[in-house]
């Protein structure tokens, strides 16, 4: 099939105006693990049609189409959504946090590759958001390092926790602070959430209602620990509109307000410290939606699908369009924020 070309601000897509920051790949195959296979090395195997499974420890993760990694699949699905450019980062499960270090840098480093060809397939569309083994700080930085040095990639996808300690933990300064000296954003994505335990019904209700918790929890970590006001040029964005945080805010602003240690410790009010952060759109509703806006500022929001899984938003732009009748926010929220965020008019420019 033949590439769109695209034009105009910093990324270039004035006819497919929307960036969506909040898409994911799998890769078609998995290469085999380096030596003994550990507990939660991914394989792949054969399903109906245009699908494959996703195969953890012998059983099944989950059932995925073609559209995990054929680019021209997803071009056509992106020309039906009038989204001009995909984010691409890799299923949270590859992060593999749990796996030995070495196995999962060799992991990480074999999904960035294949996300580095599908950028190159198609580089006016496809940018990349990695991954690192963020369980070993020097393995970290240097994937990180390697892969902003190729210039595919915009930055990296973190798990909202590594192995149960939140990011905003200080084991993890100076991983932020090498992804600020390196000017890569940050996206911070559910990923094995607390609380799973208390979800009564069946596994979905872990995307539902888990996912959010996780991710509000992981935010309020970055504001507890100050560390968007360390590292002001620090780029993060939260997935599912940053979860609970909105809902959290409110009770975090009257506490550090009433409590003294928390009034000692925070360098910035939490409200004001949540209004550095990005976050996606995907939260399934128009009043919610503004309300993260009001609470957040029109230019922190950005357009995110979870494409090209089942639980996804199907028509972001329209979806914004519905919501908004200011046209200065749409344009925002459509693809201005994401350009910021992605660091699109640098990239453009180096």
């Amino acid at each position: 099939m033949s590439e769109p070309v695209v034009h105009g601000h910093g990324c270039g897509c004035a006819a497919l105006p929307g960036i969506d920051v909040h898409c994911h790949v799998i890769p078609a195959e998995f290469p085999k693990s380096l030596g003994v296979t550990p507990a939660g090395w991914p394989s792949m195997a054969p399903a109906h049609e245009c699908h494959r499974h996703v195969m953890i420890d012998g059983g099944l993760y989950r059932t995925v189409s073609d559209r995990c990694w054929d680019a021209g699949k997803r071009l056509d699905d992106m020309t039906e959504q009038r989204v001009g450019v995909q984010a691409l980062s890799p299923m949270p499960e590859l992060l593999g946090y749990w796996l030995p270090a070495q196995e999962a840098a060799h992991l990480n480093r074999y999904v960035n590759d294949e996300i580095a060809k599908m950028v190159a397939s198609a580089p006016t569309r496809f940018v990349g958001l990695g991954a690192v083994p963020l369980q070993d700080m020097d393995l970290a930085i240097a994937e990180l390092t390697r892969m902003m040095a190729s210039g595919a990639f915009a930055g990296v996808e973190l798990g909202s926790n590594i192995n149960g300690v939140p990011i905003g933990a200080a084991c993890f300064d100076p991983f932020f602070e090498a992804a600020e000296a390196l000017g890569a954003a940050i996206f911070v994505h559910a990923l094995r959430p607390a609380g799973e335990a208390r979800l009564v019904g069946p596994k979905p209700l872990l995307q539902a209602l888990g996912y959010p918790t996780d991710v509000g929890l992981a935010a309020a970590s970055v504001l507890t620990t100050n560390l968007i006001v360390r590292r002001p040029t620090l780029r993060i964005a939260f997935s599912h509109g940053g979860g609970t945080l909105a809902s959290l805010l409110p009770r975090l602003e009257r506490a550090h307000k009433v409590f003294k240690p928390l009034d000692d410790t925070l360098l910035e009010s939490p409200s004001a410290q949540a209004r550095r952060l990005y976050y996606d759109a995907l939260v399934f509703d128009d009043d919610t939606l503004a309300h993260l806006v009001r609470t957040f500022g029109h230019t922190q929001l950005m357009l995110g699908t979870d494409y090209p899984f089942a639980f996804r938003e199907t028509t972001p732009v329209a979806s914004i369009e519905r919501a908004f009748a200011d046209a200065t926010l749409r344009e925002s929220l459509i693809h201005l924020n994401a350009e910021r965020f992605l660091g699109m008019s640098a990239r453009s420019h180096s």
